[in-house]
């Protein structure tokens, strides 16, 4: 893992390490697979997480933390969607929005979770540089991921609001592909969004009577 830790090239004065590149761009691709409802898109996720746990370890151990979470709830997507895989009759999960109490839990955990986390920062300063926004990405991504992994469209607006703060903390941070690589995020979370938006109501809409399924 050491040899990844090396630099790969500077862009823009900034200093682009193996690991780093390498990991977001896998990162990048389980996005794409999880937009077309891959099953891949977690074993991919599970791989990045991995690869940006070797790029943070040592540096920005939160980060690293995060890395470990995003890995285990990886595992978690895929055997969610391993069990659901055929339930849209093409072999994919089928997209949803979710409940208002879904929604609600989900709004409560990241909210709580965010201060919990945070606090734990500020307690430990050596697990993180800026404890509030690095809680927050850190807290984003699990709900984001488990939003995923239960099919729900708003996990797609989960990403958004990561974004919004991956980019100028990854930049801080001197992980200047990985900010490059969350502006790219984003693009692609629109389009994902858009996508699992339609097949959400396409799964909704009732079949009428005497009509081809």
């Amino acid at each position: 893992m050491n040899s990844l830790n090396t630099e790969a090239f500077t862009l823009f004065g900034q200093h682009i390490l193996w690991s780093d590149m390498i990991g977001n761009i896998l990162g990048l691709i389980a996005l794409a697979l999880g937009w077309r409802r891959n099953l891949w898109s977690w074993p991919v996720q599970f791989a990045s997480g991995l690869i940006l746990f070797g790029a943070f370890y040592g540096h920005l151990t939160g980060s690293a933390g995060k890395q470990v979470v995003v890995m285990l709830v990886a595992l978690y997507g895929w055997w969610q969607w391993y069990r659901n895989k055929g339930a849209s009759g093409d072999g994919h999960i089928v997209p949803r929005f979710a409940s208002w109490r879904e929604r609600g839990a989900l709004v409560g955990a990241a909210a709580v979770g965010t201060v919990a986390v945070a606090l734990l920062f500020k307690a430990y300063p050596s697990l993180s540089w800026d404890p509030w926004p690095d809680a927050y990405i850190f807290v984003g991504t699990v709900v984001a991921m488990y939003a995923q992994a239960r099919g729900m469209v708003e996990f797609w607006f989960a990403w958004l609001l990561v974004d919004l703060v991956g980019v100028p903390l990854n930049f801080a941070n001197g992980y200047a592909f990985s900010g490059f690589v969350y502006v790219i995020y984003g693009a692609l979370v629109l389009w994902g969004m858009r996508d699992w938006w339609l097949r959400s109501r396409e799964s909704a809409r009732p079949v009428m009577e005497g009509a081809p399924a």
